[in-house]
């Protein structure tokens, strides 16, 4: 500013200048200037920049190189309101740079918990998640600066350019500059906020991995148990104590009202339980009479067993639970092992809900899993016992914290409890096995049934290796690890069979409601104008993407203990569909669905152009129908390719990649791709204009059958001996095929019939057209008609000509034309029956030959008189032509 002001206070001492420079000065000021842009305006210039003269002072008249800047032009500070905003914008990174800056010395330390972890990720994310919104925010006004500065063009290099563009290409210069720096300092923050969430996984799952495999005393090791025995009179005291603190708050807290509200409290409970038990099976409405009930009556009777099975279990050991933590009945260091009994009977609650309404062993019927009885019960009571079991530990591992047991004993317990699962879990996989063995058995041949088990080898075998990590690990020390191995085990099974229940919900409830005959589909049908193809399609997309989703987040829940977090899978998402680098590349899922989305908005606008020119505009003009097709045709290759074009400019791909794609492929063509670049875009040709489609019968050269599949290489037909034919797609752009089904799937059949001549043709053509005219596949319009193409010696010669609905019909028809024409005309006379009863042929022209045989008989004694029919027998090959010709 000071390098300002004296620069002014110069000007001002300035020389005038004669009249005519400062009339030419005047007329430039009233010239009107390129407006500022809109984020920016005159006011005070950064530090470093030159200042622009004021108006009405007059400009130094020293010369300038022809790249060096004017000394009377100077930048336009931004406006008062984007100056502001890039303020704000400055103080928000700086907030978050402090932000993160501390988190990272936090993330220094070694002793953090998980909790403290937790925090750090949390802070980190937040952080994050406002820089990306600012740098968001940045990218309209850093385009429009870049825009706005883009207009201005390329600074000239051996002309000097007027004062007033160089004051603008200044200004926006600065413009771009700010903006830019601002957000590059938001990306580098973003880099920095990413890196400290990295971290902080890292750092999770090594403390997880190192908690897990933390190895204890081994079960087996008799130093552990004596360390239990000296520890026991320790623990029974701490258990006196807890129990004597019991007593002292009920002596102290125990007024009616609490005593009361604790009874209620118990009595709803007890209640809830009584009901869950016993009036929920019948609430459940499963008729135990239905024989075969529809399986979405299936479904919905087991959701309805499992809620009214676990929801009232869960209500009431909750209603204890508060009333325990309202009345201060308990201490507080023994609420947890409330807790955990309490949480245990509405875990046992769940699972055999779960178990009666997926395998429903009382009723058959009503079972929506593909398992027999057998397997229903054994799998019931399975894991029933090893809910009970978990609970049961549970309650005793929350007892051992809540009256601070010694570390010998919290193993023990842990120990033990994971040896009984793994020995249930062992004896229902046995038992699962010795049906099957008793099954093979069996005398007599192996006759294959329905599997009784419910078990699949992949889950037995899975199911023996949990039972072998669970027990070794306990036995050896790591305790730790089976226990969560018995805690995954458990979580796993029990999202797998909801996700079971949930997909089989999903395909019935939304599959067939659109599939089938109902009323969703017949409301659907007549309001929407959908046809049942459509609706069928539909259904797979919908029941396919709910399946996926599903999937997905049961996958998500299984692998979350074992420290996958949903956070990172989230990010991982946003990430993928916002936009990741690959080198110098950003990938964006969004920006490439918005890109499919233009071009096939573009690609319809183009289809409903094409058809409105085709019905519309072309007819009602004088145009030939060829140059109609030509101008439909280059409308709809133009409409593609402006919607390809700005599909390519919403991704960013300018015309110079594209160029240099093409140069490469050029290249490459040059290098002998010539065959496979001109079958690919031959194939693109096919794909696009679809003269071929599949499902066509074809003729190309001499192979003629049904195309199966068209790809951008080759093309795929299957002829009438099930040979497959694979034609290379440049053979069918530049070749000549033959499309029998081209336009429709009519066909044309055409068979040759010969009468004797001394018929009538007329009577002959109307008996020929009657057995086309009765024949089914036969079109009525066009009729069936008749040529007469030939007058021969012996036969008049006929064609048949026919059209038919399907041309793959054509040889059937044909063969059922033959024979009914053979018949009639037989049947009237006009072929004559061959046989015994056949008239004789007197073939003439034999005269000399006949003299000649005479006199060799009259040499034999035979009379010359006589005549003989030997020398007719010559003429019987040409004979029997001309009948099989008459036949057809």
């Amino acid at each position: 500013m000071i390098r300002t002001r004296v620069r002014s206070r110069k000007l001002n001492d300035a020389p005038r200048r004669p009249v005519a420079l400062a009339l030419l000065a005047a007329l430039m000021l009233a010239i009107p200037v390129a407006a500022p842009p809109a984020a920016w305006a005159q006011g005070e210039a950064p530090a470093g920049q030159p200042a622009a003269a004021k108006p009405g002072e007059s400009k130094p008249a020293e010369a300038k190189a022809p790249d060096a800047k004017p000394a009377d032009a100077k930048p336009a500070a931004p406006k008062p309101e984007m100056s502001e905003q890039l303020k704000a914008v400055r103080a928000q990174l700086d907030a978050a740079k402090a932000e993160l800056e501390a988190r990272e010395k936090q993330l220094g330390h070694t002793d953090l918990t998980a909790a403290d972890l937790a925090a750090i990720r949390d802070s980190a994310g937040t952080v994050t998640e406002e820089i990306r919104t600012l740098i968001t925010r940045l990218d309209t006004p850093l385009e429009a600066a870049r825009e706005r500065l883009a207009q201005l063009g390329p600074k000239p290099k051996d002309t000097q350019e007027s004062a007033d563009v160089a004051e603008q290409r200044v200004e926006r210069e600065a413009a771009v500059t700010r903006i830019d720096e601002t957000q590059r300092l938001a990306r580098s923050l973003l880099v920095q906020g990413d890196q400290i969430i990295d971290r902080v996984s890292n750092r999770r799952r090594e403390s997880f991995t190192r908690d897990l495999f933390q190895r204890s005393q081994p079960l087996v090791s008799p130093g552990l148990w004596a360390k239990v025995m000296a520890d026991v009179p320790r623990d029974t005291r701490s258990l006196q104590s807890a129990v004597s603190d019991i007593g002292l708050l009920f002596s102290r807290n125990g007024s009616i009202g609490n005593l009361l509200f604790l009874g209620l409290a118990f009595g709803i409970s007890i209640a809830l339980y009584f009901g869950r038990r016993n009036i929920a099976p019948r609430a459940a409405r499963r008729d135990a009479s239905a024989t075969e009930p529809s399986r979405r009556a299936t479904l919905l009777a087991a959701w309805r067993v499992i809620l009214l099975g676990t929801v009232p279990a869960v209500a009431g050991s909750y209603a204890v639970y508060y009333a325990l933590d309202a009345t201060n009945l308990l201490p507080s260091r023994l609420l947890p092992v409330a807790a955990a009994i309490l949480g245990g009977l509405a875990f046992i609650a769940f699972v055999e809900a779960l178990c009666d309404g997926l395998l429903s062993p009382d009723k058959p019927a009503w079972r929506p899993a593909p398992v027999g009885d057998a397997a229903a019960t054994r799998l019931t009571r399975l894991a029933v016992g090893i809910a009970t079991v978990l609970t049961v530990v549970k309650s005793v591992e929350a007892l051992n914290s809540g009256i601070s047991a010694a570390l010998p004993i919290s193993i023990a317990t842990r120990g033990i409890g994971a040896v009984a699962t793994a020995l249930i879990l062992a004896v229902g996989l046995h038992r699962f096995a010795d049906t099957e063995q008793e099954e093979e058995a069996c005398f007599g041949p192996y006759v294959p049934t329905k599997t009784t088990t419910g078990i699949g080898g992949p889950a037995r075998l899975i199911g023996w290796a949990a039972v072998a990590l669970i027990g070794v690990g306990a036995l050896v020390g790591y305790v730790a690890f089976a226990a969560f191995l018995i805690d995954q085990l458990i979580w796993a099974g029990g999202v797998l069979v909801l996700l079971y229940l949930l997909v089989q919900s999903v395909d019935t409830f939304i599959g067939r409601a659109l599939t089938d005959e109902t009323r969703l589909a017949t409301a659907l049908q007549a309001n929407t104008g959908l046809r049942k193809r459509s609706l069928t399609q539909i259904s797979v997309l919908a029941t396919g993407a709910a399946r996926v989703v599903l999937i997905l987040v049961a996958a998500l829940l299984v692998l979350a203990p074992w420290g996958l977090d949903s956070t990172d899978i989230v990010s991982s998402i946003r990430q993928a569909f916002f936009g990741f680098k690959v080198g110098d590349v950003t990938i964006s899922l969004s920006s490439i669905a918005f890109g499919i989305g233009i071009l096939v908005l573009g690609v319809f606008v183009t289809r409903a152009v094409q058809r409105w020119l085709e019905l519309t505009y072309l007819p009602a003009t004088d145009l030939d129908a060829g140059l109609r097709n030509s101008i439909t045709t280059i409308a709809g290759y133009c409409g593609f390719l402006l919607a390809l074009a700005l599909a390519f400019s919403y991704l960013g791909l300018s015309l110079e990649k594209l160029t240099l794609v093409a140069g490469a492929l050029s290249v490459g063509i040059g290098f002998g791709l010539q065959s496979i670049v001109n079958n690919f875009v031959s194939g693109l040709l096919l794909l696009w204009e679809r003269p071929i489609r599949v499902g066509d019968q074809v003729v190309i050269g001499d192979s003629e059958g049904i195309v199966k599949r068209i790809s951008v290489r080759s093309t795929e037909i299957q002829t009438f001996d099930r040979s497959a034919v694979i034609v290379p797609n440049s053979n069918l752009i530049s070749g000549v095929v033959k499309n029998r089904v081209r336009g429709d799937r009519s066909g044309r059949v055409s068979i040759t019939v010969s009468v004797l001549r001394n018929q009538d043709p007329v009577r002959a053509a109307e008996l020929i057209v009657g057995c086309a005219q009765a024949h089914a596949d036969v079109l009525r319009d066009p009729a069936p008609r008749v040529v007469f193409k030939k007058i021969g010696d012996p036969f008049l010669e006929f064609e048949l000509l026919v059209w038919i609905v399907d041309v793959s019909l054509g040889q059937k028809v044909q063969t059922d034309l033959n024979f009914s024409v053979f018949a009639t005309l037989t049947e009237a006379g006009f072929i004559p029956p061959l046989g015994p009863g056949a008239s004789i042929v007197t073939v003439q022209g034999f005269e000399a030959m006949q003299t000649a045989m005479g006199e060799i008989a009259s040499r034999f004694g035979q009379p010359a008189s006589e005549p003989t029919q030997e020398p007719a027998e010559p003429a019987q090959p040409q004979r029997d032509r001309g009948l099989r010709s008459a036949g057809g």
